[in-house]
């Protein structure tokens, strides 16, 4: 699998949400954050933003729950046609289930975990992901400074996956950029999530491609 670039549309404008979709054409995903102001502090957007943006863009959603009880509401947003659902470690009650339900429903299934919330615990789990999503910020907000500490645990993580085979996706999210995409790809990352490296730029699809240029390079350093 290669390198692909999820921007999240947390950094870009709300009000014209089809138009920073259509701004960056060759992104691979949309990361679209749901927050509800429990299980993080802040409150963004929820289902029906999510079956709108569904009909403005043809690229597919990664839908990254930062939400109490996914248990119960993951699964609508797999109903709904995000190709990704991705959901908290710490905040679902039963991960399994709920990550069978996501890909019942016909998307790809996510487990994210915090910044300091350790990988071994989940290695059991690998079979019943498609993604392991690794926060490189605490969540809640976008535009944090990208934290090394995950660094080594980013490293771990890849050796799990390498050593069990696993065909699963291995994603970054939180202060990702120009500055720090290299460090995370060559930790072994192969998706990454970037808000305001995206959509803070002048020209939008050239910072997609940029980022994706950066990675690709950091991850094979010898071709």
């Amino acid at each position: 699998m290669g390198i692909q670039i999820s921007p999240s549309i947390l950094s870009a404008d709300f009000a014209h949400l089809a138009d920073e979709a259509a701004a960056v054409p060759t992104a691979d995903w949309l990361h679209v954050d749901v927050m509800d102001g429990h299980f993080v502090p802040n409150l963004t957007l929820g289902l029906p933003i999510v079956e709108s943006l569904l009909k403005a863009t043809s690229t597919p959603l990664d839908c990254h729950l930062m939400i109490e009880d996914p248990d119960r509401w993951a699964p609508a947003y797999a109903e709904a046609g995000a190709g990704s659902v991705t959901v908290h470690a710490k905040a679902a009650s039963a991960p399994v289930r709920t990550l069978r339900e996501i890909r019942r429903q016909g998307a790809r299934a996510g487990l994210a975990l915090n910044p300091a919330e350790p990988v071994e615990p989940y290695a059991d789990l690998v079979g019943e992901m498609d993604m392991l999503l690794l926060m490189t910020v605490e969540p809640g907000f976008g535009g944090q400074r990208f934290l090394d500490l995950v660094l080594p645990k980013i490293r771990r993580a890849r050796e799990i996956l390498d050593s069990r085979e696993a065909s699963v996706w291995l994603q970054v999210d939180g202060g990702v950029s120009d500055e720090t995409i290299e460090r995370v790809a060559e930790a072994g990352a192969d998706v990454f999530v970037a808000g305001s490296a995206v959509y803070g730029a002048q020209d939008p699809a050239s910072a997609v491609e940029s980022l994706r240029e950066q990675a690709r390079r950091a991850s094979n350093p010898t071709t």
